[in-house]
């Protein structure tokens, strides 16, 4: 049975529009101020017929030297993640304090909400490995502080609210200060931020339109819940497409109330809306490549060949059933043409083919290890605290935030097989950007390049997981392997 959507239907030219990639001399113009407003010096985006853009350094790189860091536009913390860390929804900071991110994570294991299944996460080494989306990524645990056993061991209700409410100072906790808790200004239980500003930042942004708090402006609180609980259960990724669609909506009311301050009377509308508009206010999102999620999405192993064509059907229809419980939560009039199938697909394939792991190394993991490398008198006396609450987290005590995100800058960055940079995490990256380090010494004028996937394979694995991603690699690493 074929899906019909009826705005595909009704606005397919205003649709072509939209998903017309905007002309190079535009995505020149933005990627420019995108970096200027970053302070990304030292590198330049250019534009190649052959491999569409690309990053390239506009002076000498060291081995191991920080070439940018990059601002998300729209990220998420896996929902499972949630139970192991509290971050800012925004930065992705982690926020509160040592005691409040142990005595949460008891508390909500002793009322029996289940573990993450995100466990661990290994230092420095953030950005490695392949995002799949369609199956969880699983990060494996460095060794470090442990428990004294591989099982748990439940602490008294008493202690874990404690600690929680901060009436217990674990020793040397004010070694690691956070962030003090800010709530969203909607008044929902799901965000929480590290400043006023970040809170701020993102109710205008998109958190405006999908806070299920009392101060909501979705049309249905009810039909947005709904929506995220599908999210959960389905796959996040709708998480991020949502976040891009209010995203797109609020810059477009902005964009509207500007241009309307300025004119005597309303601009011409096409559909109700000035579609010049739109396409300014879908601007961010239009630099990025797009094909339709369910034609890019990789195949799972588990899947035969021959049921390919049924896989990616029911893909198209999970897609369906999600925007239709966006719409009904927060449909815009003006906006409608965000709300065709078409352009869901095109913005979840976006992510699938340009995402990036968000990945934040956990303070309370350095806090057990400070703990464990203390001299032995200090040592001793502090364990006799501190040794209980990790035996209660058990190998828990290390997981760190982890979501998944669009980055601009560091998707326009192109694959190689023999990469000389990688997204990499140092020791004083706490918070959500990306950070792109050299792998080797880079020459002013040199493409920077990442590998998207797994470079130790073999070539032919190597090739077959490229295709995913649309193209065949052709870098000189390929081209001395291919038979």
């Amino acid at each position: 049975m074929e899906l019909i959507c009826p705005i595909d239907q009704r606005c397919s030219l205003q649709i072509a529009a939209l998903l017309r990639p905007p002309s190079p001399p535009i995505v020149q113009e933005y990627l420019d101020q995108l970096i200027s407003k970053r302070k990304c010096q030292g590198i330049k985006v250019k534009q190649n017929g052959d491999f569409g853009k690309g990053v390239f350094a506009e002076t000498d790189f060291e081995e191991e030297q920080l070439i940018f860091k990059d601002e998300m536009l729209v990220g998420v913390q896996h929902p499972s993640n949630k139970i192991d860390c509290l971050v800012c929804s925004y930065c992705f900071k982690f926020i509160g304090s040592i005691e409040k991110q142990i005595g949460r994570k008891l508390y909500l294991k002793t009322l029996g909400i289940g573990n993450s299944s995100h466990n661990g996460c290994q230092r420095n080494s953030s950005d490695d490995e392949e995002d799949d989306h369609y199956v969880q990524n699983h990060h494996s645990s460095e060794d470090g502080a442990s428990s004294s056993s591989g099982s748990t061991i439940p602490l008294p209700m008493m202690a874990v609210e404690s600690l929680m409410n901060g009436e217990l100072a674990l020793p040397y906790s004010n070694k690691f200060p956070l962030p003090s808790v800010v709530s969203c200004l909607g008044g929902c239980e799901e965000a929480f931020y590290c400043s006023k500003s970040c809170a701020e930042t993102d109710w205008e942004s998109s958190h405006y339109l999908l806070c299920t708090g009392e101060k909501s402006e979705s049309h249905s609180r009810k039909a947005l819940l709904k929506f995220i609980q599908h999210a959960n259960e389905t796959n996040d990724i709708f998480l991020l497409a949502a976040k891009a669609i209010s995203f797109t909506i609020l810059r477009y009311r902005k964009l509207k109330a500007s241009h309307m301050s300025e004119q005597e009377k309303p601009a011409s509308s096409i559909l109700g809306a000035d579609l010049s508009l739109l396409l300014e206010a879908w601007k961010p999102i239009s630099i990025g490549h797009k094909r339709r999620w369910w034609d890019c999405i990789a195949l799972p192993d588990d899947i035969d060949a021959s049921d390919e064509a049924t896989f990616r059907r029911e893909i198209q229809e999970l897609a369906f059933t999600s925007l239709q419980l966006l719409k009904e939560a927060i449909f815009d009039k003006e906006c409608e043409l965000l709300f065709s199938l078409e352009i869901y697909g095109h913005i979840i394939g976006m992510f699938e083919l340009n995402n990036l792991d968000l990945v934040v190394a956990s303070p309370v993991e350095d806090y057990f290890l400070y703990i464990d490398d203390l001299p032995y008198p200090e040592k001793k006396e502090a364990e006799k605290i501190t040794q209980p609450y990790l035996d209660a987290l058990g190998e828990d005590y290390s997981n760190c935030c982890q979501g998944t995100a669009f980055f601009p800058l560091q998707s326009c960055m192109n694959h190689s097989c023999c990469p000389n940079a990688k997204a990499f995490k140092r020791e004083e990256d706490r918070d959500g950007q990306a950070t792109i380090i050299a792998l080797r010494p880079i020459c002013n004028g040199e493409e920077v390049t990442i590998s998207y996937i797994d470079e130790d394979l073999p070539f032919e694995e190597r090739q077959a997981l490229l295709a995913d991603y649309g193209f065949r690699c052709r870098c000189p690493r390929c081209l001395d392997e291919e038979p």
